[in-house]
């Protein structure tokens, strides 16, 4: 059973702000999808503990914190910020 990932207006101005100072645009763009992806199907797993009930995730460039309210099946991301991209990766 897949979650609903809600961005709060926090963050998607945060996301707003990155994307339109970045460079490599289409990598942000990517990024935010493939985090949207994750969270809908399986955010109990992805990423880490950050505290009691908030988790963080990078997926290159973006590092999300969000928390997951089981009961009702939906992801909340908190905050979004640029992390620099692990040239070792490529």
């Amino acid at each position: 059973m897949k979650f609903t990932v809600v961005w709060i207006p926090a963050s998607e101005a945060q996301l707003a702000t990155i994307w339109a100072s970045a460079f490599d645009r289409s990598a942000v763009t990517a990024a935010a999808n493939a985090i949207d992806a994750m969270l809908r199907r399986d955010p109990i797993v992805r990423g880490e503990t950050f505290s009691q009930t908030v988790r963080v995730l990078v997926e290159e460039p973006l590092l999300v914190k969000f928390v997951v309210d089981e009961d009702d099946r939906i992801v909340r991301v908190l905050t979004v910020e640029r992390v620099p991209v692990d040239p070792s990766r490529n």
